[in-house]
């Protein structure tokens, strides 16, 4: 992509404040959002004048994307966010109304959609002190990983050669070993700059290491396969749908192929939502990123119930939901769930996510749970995938990932029936559609 032009892109779709507050506003499930600001899709640019005038907004915008244009207006009159979505409901000039919605990384503690581990909950920082809890990670048999990297004659293995995975996350550690020969230059959208390391202070800030800790996940499921670490989320793990949206863009033009997503939050943003419909779907709205496509792997969420949890309540085709499992091939008790009487399969597969081992700053390897661990393992996989049958479409890749799982259909005793499919690396590289194996068989 033209230097000049993502400058352009920059300044244009990034807003003004950095660092949110999430108590400042609220800190309750549902009313986490960036003051003052309104995100607005109009059916023409021309409307926006008098939209502005009308609702106390202010005309000259903190950011544009989309065709038709989607804005991030400042609000001037007093009002809240809530108080302008109410306004103009019925309003034909205007395609839909958000506030600019914060978006927590999938671990948050303290909220009722997130109870997973934090480290500081019976986790380590430094197993070991060395790779050795990290390389022999129990999940990797569980998903018969080592099989799927080998292969065999007649049916090559894969270890995601030749595929590009943006990591949107709290940021990484360049320097630790992990990701040696494996990382492509990335952007951090929180300080506005080109290097996307993490920021925090070790132990006081509960999110520090996270996004080191998903890419390394990554990068040891698919050691072939080049990492886009991408600066989202700030020191307290907290982000907003407009810069989300600035990075998917920029993912997209740096030509990822698949974007892991560990965070969500119980609002829908419709901003987000559009973007996927074009970047995964294909539909038109965003001709910021041309015909390129990328497959979205999204955390569904801690909290242990069938409480949705968005993005990965889009359900769409090329984005895929991603529940967890412990080492029984169970859904994890802290993990969102599905059930038989409603709501759609938006957690459409599970993948391991309890006691993960992975990389943290410094050069450290730790253990973490939740399913932000269980949507980079998935990534990982949908990378030998991709690297393998690169022609594959998001959709079709993701369907691949999801169908060549281990079915499960059991009864939990407190959540009632669960049906799904855990992944399975080897049956998903051979493109085996009845997968099976005794170490990973489910009883009824």
């Amino acid at each position: 992509m033209n230097k000049k032009w993502f400058q352009v892109l920059i300044l244009l779709v990034l807003p003004l404040c950095f660092g949110i507050d999430v108590n400042a506003q609220g800190g309750g499930d549902n009313d986490c959002f960036v003051p003052n600001q309104i995100i607005i899709g109009l059916t023409s640019a021309t409307h926006l004048p008098a939209v502005a005038s009308q609702y106390g907004l202010n005309p000259i915008p903190l950011g544009q994307v989309g065709t038709p244009p989607i804005y991030l207006l400042q609000i001037t009159n007093g009002n809240t966010p809530q108080q302008i979505v109410a306004a103009t409901a019925n309003d034909v000039r205007i395609t839909f109304v958000n506030p600019n919605w914060c978006m927590i990384y999938s671990e948050t503690l303290g909220n009722s959609w997130a109870i997973g581990n934090s480290w500081a909950i019976g986790n380590s920082w430094a197993i070991g002190g060395s790779s050795k809890g990290y390389n022999k990670n129990w999940f990797t048999d569980n998903i018969r990983l080592a099989e799927a990297h080998a292969g065999t004659v007649s049916n090559p293995g894969s270890k995601g050669m030749g595929v590009k995975i943006a990591v949107l996350d709290t940021g990484i550690d360049l320097t630790h070993p992990a990701f040696e020969g494996k990382l492509l230059p990335g952007f951090d959208f929180v300080d506005n700059d080109n290097d996307p390391s993490e920021v925090g202070v070790l132990r006081q800030n509960p999110s520090y290491g996270h996004g080191t800790h998903v890419a390394g996940i990554v990068a040891l499921v698919a050691p072939e396969a080049k990492i886009i670490p991408i600066r989202i989320l700030d020191a307290n793990g907290v982000g907003e749908s407009w810069r989300i949206t600035a990075a998917l863009i920029y993912a997209a033009n740096q030509g990822a192929d698949i974007v892991n997503l560990s965070f969500g939050y119980p609002q829908k943003s419709d901003v987000l939502k559009r973007f996927m419909d074009s970047a995964c779907d294909g539909l038109p709205g965003f001709p910021e990123i041309g015909n390129r496509r990328i497959a979205a792997v999204i955390a569904g969420g801690n909290g242990g119930n069938t409480r949705f949890i968005y993005p990965a309540k889009e359900d769409l085709n090329g984005s895929i939901g991603v529940g967890a499992s412990g080492r029984l091939n169970r859904l994890s008790t802290f993990s969102s769930f599905n059930t038989e009487s409603g709501g759609g399969d938006w957690i459409e597969v599970l993948a391991p996510g309890e006691n993960i081992v992975s990389a943290l700053p410094g050069g450290r390897y730790g253990s973490w749970s939740g399913t932000s661990m269980s949507a980079p393992i998935s990534s990982g996989v949908a990378a030998l995938i991709k690297s393998k049958f690169p022609t594959l479409t998001p959709a079709l890749l993701l369907d691949q990932l999801k169908e060549t799982g281990v079915r499960l259909d059991y009864i939990d005793s407190t959540r009632g029936r669960i049906k799904t499919q855990k992944i399975d690396a080897k049956c998903a590289v051979e493109n085996n559609l009845v997968c099976t194996g005794t170490n990973i068989s489910i009883q009824p």
